[in-house]
């Protein structure tokens, strides 16, 4: 399914490549990180003249698509798939007239949710509203559910400021009303959060403690007819566990539709 005017058609599969790197052989290269003190000692110097060591790493395109690459430039991780997955959602809510906004809890740069904010208004759904959860700090620290899943509070990469998420959004212009941020850890601030009705639910909070925290805070506003998209589940397996006891808690079985090799989604019945 496609939006009517075949140039917006062009510009989402264009902004696709764009915010996933897709277009740049350049962005497979990664950083280098030393294990002895010496190399490490050579890293920082080298570092503080403004520079960067980088291992030259073949571009795998099919590895982008699945989002099994972590871009070294970019906007997400998400990979082509999942952003396509988050067009098919947002085509199917706008069409069958489901209620509600585009919900993503963790962003990291927050290009899946550029993409969201203009496929909607490809889908001519520009009264909805993309909303932005992230602690904006990094990931949180390990709680005793999360232990199976290694830890990621050390990775500077995945801690993007809120300032710069919006100077994102701002150059692909789409900053504006309709796009709001909620910052701080998940467990501290989605349930008094004023969002809601939630058409889409995008959670990609890795750990457990992170996608159950989100799902018990936003499940309920989520539309009959909606969906829930879950973009680690087969990447850390205390996320799948979260999802399982949760829909266990609520009696119910969520129809999984895998999008890649990683994450999954259901439309909600009841």
């Amino acid at each position: 399914m496609s939006p009517s005017n075949p140039y917006a058609r062009k510009y989402l599969d264009l902004l696709k490549e764009a915010l996933s790197a897709s277009l740049y052989d350049e962005s497979a290269w990664k950083r280098v990180t030393p294990k002895s003190p010496l190399r490490r000692a050579i890293t920082r110097m080298v570092e503080r003249r403004s520079m960067l060591l980088l291992h030259k790493v073949r571009f795998d395109p099919v590895a982008r698509e699945r989002g099994s690459d972590w871009p070294m430039f970019g906007f997400t991780m998400a990979g082509t798939k999942r952003l396509e997955n988050i067009e098919a959602c947002i085509a199917g809510v706008t069409n069958d007239g489901v209620a509600g906004d585009f919900v993503e809890c963790g962003v990291w740069r927050g290009g899946s949710s550029i993409f969201a904010r203009a496929a909607l208004d490809a889908y001519g759904a520009s009264d909805r509203i993309v909303w932005l959860a992230d602690s904006f700090e990094g990931m949180p620290e390990r709680k005793e559910t999360d232990l199976a899943d290694p830890e990621l509070i050390g990775t500077e990469y995945l801690a993007v400021s809120l300032e710069q998420v919006k100077a994102n959004f701002d150059r692909f212009q789409m900053l504006d009303d309709r796009v709001r941020f909620v910052k701080g850890w998940f467990a501290d601030t989605l349930q008094d959060a004023p969002i809601g009705p939630v058409a889409i639910l995008r959670l990609d909070g890795d750990y457990y403690s992170s996608t159950m925290d989100a799902l018990e805070a936003l499940y309920n506003r989520v539309s009959v007819g909606g969906y829930v998209i879950i973009d680690d589940y087969n990447a850390f397996e205390s996320c799948k566990a979260a999802v399982t006891d949760f829909a266990k808690s609520r009696n119910f079985t969520p129809n999984l539709v895998p999008i890649d090799d990683i994450a999954v989604f259901w439309r909600r019945e009841t």
